[in-house]
């Protein structure tokens, strides 16, 4: 109970201390607060800290905490003005209960500083006042910020409220009247002649809102002229805003048919007929039957394109490479018209490949050689000759031969009819020289070498010589003395050369050798009969 009364005691102590300390504050204050902050005025320690100066702005911003908000968010005009200035510099209270402590100069006030800083029309001192939006008994920072809030009477006027409260998207403060409208801002952007039309020929009877974008909508007249409705909707597909006229449709991109060459040049009504673009035909044949008739008459089919090229229709780039008769040589001579091989427009199948074909009258072996021209004969010049006398016949050219010219032996182009031997080339030397006494058989002592040069060898015949024999190497003709044919047949016999010689007038037989040495025929064989008797006389 001691307690309990002890606690009353000092509860009563500090009731009565208040009203003191409320006494002695307020006999302490350098005047009277404003009315706002009248019940405010007993307690200091709400607007005031003591020994911390720099707590004041504080204790302010914690009960004004709209100018707190602004401070902090650096917005508005309590937010924009210099750092570390303290409230009391522009508000100084205790000057009594009816005392202004908001100070405002009006002709020095920088409204740039507020959250709408004036321009245009809103800057007009002369026209525009502050109290036409700051309204008596609220707060400055109360004022409208957006447009429509005092512009409303005007926009009912003109558009009914229906495009928002957004007024600054067309009008400005240079003039409420002057709009610039930033179409790009929008869904549809001005560009080309665009920028030029007026608002309301589009936006018919101040309707802005859901105003139809597609090109259609303004320029279905257009499109009923040119198009009848058969293209769509879609015109910037192929027009442009520069100019309704201009086309820029890429065929390129949004068809399956670019446009190349020739084709680059040629206008759009020339292939799309009565303005019909969908299913044009793309077969040259469509367009080009003319000229087909008139140079094929139809014959090759629809498939210009394997021959002619954009560029020129003339132009030809058939690839002869990828047929079975690829062009070679002469053959692909510029000069040369298709028209050379190709009579009668005959393209196909029916069209011979083998060159006797087209050579016939060229042909000077009479069709001895076959139609085979290309054994011989090459696609670079018909008069130059590929032929391999080496591989391609039985007589291969060795020595001097490889230099002498083919007239030389093919006197004329039947060249099968060629003779072979040497003697029928060579007849003339042989006349002049051996008489034919060494018969026709040259390549026995002659070479291709040299016709100068041979080398015949006796001991390799079936006649050696030897002994008395040998006096007569380097006098042939004292043996070879008759013409012969072909080889030469000289029998074995001594008496073909010594009939005269023998003395024996036959008797003998024509084996002479059996008794007579080849050194000396006068001298008989040792153990011959008659041996030892002196030699015979010889015939006269």
């Amino acid at each position: 109970m001691k307690m309990i009364f002890r606690s009353l005691a000092l509860a009563g102590l500090l009731l009565a201390f208040l009203p003191l300390q409320a006494q002695a504050n307020k006999l302490l204050m350098p005047g009277e607060v404003i009315q706002g902050h009248a019940k405010e005025e007993e307690a200091c320690e709400k607007c005031h800290k003591k020994f911390d100066k720099a707590a004041q702005n504080r204790l302010c911003t914690d009960c004004h905490k709209d100018v707190g908000k602004d401070v902090s968010e650096k917005r508005g005009y309590h937010g924009r003005i210099e750092e570390g200035k303290d409230c009391k510099e522009c508000h100084t209270d205790h000057k009594g209960r009816d005392a202004k402590i908001v100070i405002l100069d009006k002709n020095a006030f920088d409204h740039a500083k507020t959250d709408f800083a004036l321009k245009g029309k809103h800057a007009d001192t002369a026209k525009v006042k502050c109290e036409d939006c700051h309204k008596q008994g609220k707060k400055y920072s109360e004022a409208p910020g957006k447009c429509v809030e005092c512009h409303k009477k005007d926009d009912d006027k003109a558009h009914k409220g229906k495009l928002g409260s957004d007024c600054a998207k067309c009008h400005s403060e240079k003039d409420w009247k002057t709009t610039s409208v930033d179409h790009d801002k929008f869904d549809f952007k001005l560009r080309g002649k665009h920028e030029d039309v007026k608002c309301d020929k589009c936006h018919l009877d101040n309707k802005f809102k859901e105003t139809p974008k597609q090109c259609a909508s303004c320029h279905k007249k257009d499109d009923e002229k040119a198009h009848k409705g058969k293209l769509g909707n879609k015109c910037e597909t192929c027009h442009v805003d520069r100019d309704w006229k201009e086309v820029k449709f890429d065929h390129d991109k949004l068809t399956k048919y670019p446009l190349l060459g020739k084709h680059v040049e040629v206008k759009c009504a020339k292939c799309h007929v009565d303005n019909k673009f969908k299913d044009t035909p793309k077969q040259c044949s469509s367009c080009h039957k003319k000229e087909d008739d008139k140079a094929h008459k139809g014959k090759f089919g629809n498939k210009c394109e394997s021959c002619h090229v954009e560029k020129d229709w003339k132009e030809i780039k058939f690839d002869h490479g990828k047929t079975k008769f690829p062009l070679l040589g002469k053959h692909a001579d510029p000069k040369l018209k298709c028209t050379g091989c190709h009579k009668g427009d005959i393209y196909k199948d029916k069209l011979p490949t083998d060159c006797f074909s087209c050579h016939e009258k060229d042909d000077k072996h009479k069709g001895q050689e076959g139609k085979k021209c290309e054994s011989c004969h090459g696609a670079d010049s018909w008069t130059k000759t590929t032929f391999d006398h080496n591989k391609m016949s039985t007589f291969p050219l060795l020595g001097r031969h490889i230099l002498v010219s083919c007239k030389k032996c093919h006197a004329t182009p039947t060249f099968k009819d060629a003779k072979s031997d040497c003697w029928s080339c060579h007849e003339k030397e042989d006349a002049k020289v051996h008489k034919r006494r060494f018969g026709t058989e040259c390549q026995d002592c002659h070479n291709t070498r040299d016709w100068m040069a041979w080398d015949f060898n006796h001991d390799k015949t079936d006649f050696k010589l030897g002994g008395a024999h040998k006096k007569v190497a380097n006098k042939c003709y004292s043996c070879h003395a008759k013409p012969m044919d072909k080889k030469v047949l000289l029998t074995k016999s001594c008496s073909s050369c010594h009939d005269r010689d023998d003395v024996h007038n036959g008797s003998f037989g024509d084996r002479c050798e059996r008794c007579h040495e080849g050194d000396n025929w006068k001298q008989v064989k040792m153990g011959v009969v008659g041996a030892d008797k002196k030699p015979l006389a010889s015939k006269k």
